[in-house]
């Protein structure tokens, strides 16, 4: 792969974003049959259906990929279609609806709510614990690969190589509750159907438009001053992220193989931040002091069975810099990653 010095426009970012690996294309070859991807609609959802797509391509294979979401943007499901991908309108909570989805080997969850959660926990345990176990008893028969998150760990010393697979869970909050709710309700299942399942707990999937790098250019660029009491923290390459869950299709298991997603840098705020102005050429100033902890992953046994990740921290910083500079497309989602109370 051949990697850009600048990302040109949305275009070229969602199809760099959607180059499937050749452990993507292999596992897509081998799961044979179609895959359902639930919640599709979301921040990664339709990058990786794309990236499916391609890699069925790639392997030569005539399956489907079936993205399900509420579609709250009809814009988005035409994309979707526009590239192959068939859509779904359906309510995951709607258990009727579940029920009439289509049969499909390869399931791929991403559904789950995240933002929000202050004030309206008991759907964010609907969506996040809930809503698995549904899913569970309607694809028993499928395998799946189910994103989770790094939050169910909890904060851990700083430049130690960050959480690991065997560490006991400690979440803070309830959405990182809930989140450890929907690992515990995949896991039960799985033992319950002998469903294969692989759960990936991602740290954190970055893009020019969405992620901390995002967060923190933008607050450069603004002249806003940088809070670095949350003061370290690991990226991946969305795309990177994209592959090795379509990979995880080839390692899924009962119990559930658990897997961390995550980048191979501990980063520091104040350095990221420091290096994103000299590179938009404006000043930074920094508020408050680092914590002796932050919310870090090691992403070891990722890397073990898929390929380490394909761009680095360096040119994702690059990448990041030059696109805030030249005034490009912002999600309007921040990530809130300095949230330490686990409050979103």
């Amino acid at each position: 792969m051949t990697l850009p010095t600048a990302i040109r426009d949305v275009v070229h970012l969602e199809d760099l974003l959607s180059e499937p690996t050749p452990a993507a294309i292999e596992a897509i070859d081998r799961a044979g049959g179609d895959l359902v991807v639930l919640g599709v609609a979301g921040k990664m959802g339709p990058t990786l259906a794309r990236m499916a797509r391609r890699a069925m391509d790639g392997a030569g294979v005539p399956h489907r990929v079936i993205g399900v979401s509420r579609f709250s943007s009809p814009d988005q499901q035409r994309a979707l279609e526009a590239h192959g991908i068939e859509t779904i309108r359906c309510d995951l909570l709607d258990q009727a609806a579940l029920r009439r989805l289509p049969d499909a080997p390869n399931v791929i969850f991403m559904a789950g709510r995240k933002f929000g959660s202050m004030g309206d926990e008991p759907l964010t345990w609907a969506m996040n614990a809930h809503v698995p176990a549904m899913v569970c008893d309607r694809y028993r028969k499928s395998r799946i690969v189910a994103f989770s998150t790094g939050n169910v760990y909890g904060l851990t010393p700083r430049g130690r190589g960050g959480s690991r697979e065997e560490d006991s869970p400690a979440p803070v909050g309830e959405y990182a509750m809930s989140c450890l709710g929907r690992e515990r309700m995949f896991q039960y299942f799985s033992r319950a159907y002998d469903i294969p399942i692989a759960i990936l707990r991602l740290n954190y999937a970055v893009e020019m438009r969405y992620g901390v790098l995002a967060d923190l250019a933008g607050r450069v660029s603004r002249r806003e001053p940088i809070d670095v009491t949350m003061g370290y923290f690991n990226v991946i390459w969305q795309a990177d992220a994209n592959a090795m869950a379509l990979a995880a299709l080839d390692h899924t298991s009962t119990p559930p193989l658990v897997l961390n997603i995550a980048g191979p840098e501990e980063l520091s705020v104040r350095t990221v931040s420091a290096e994103l102005a000299r590179q938009q050429n404006v000043d930074v100033s920094f508020i408050n002091r680092e914590a002796e902890d932050a919310l870090l992953s090691n992403g070891t046994r990722g890397w073990a069975l898929f390929g380490r990740p394909r761009v680095d921290a360096s040119q994702l910083i690059a990448w990041t810099a030059d696109w805030v500079r030249r005034g490009g497309e912002n999600l309007g989602k921040p990530t809130h990653f300095e949230s330490r109370a686990g409050q979103f």
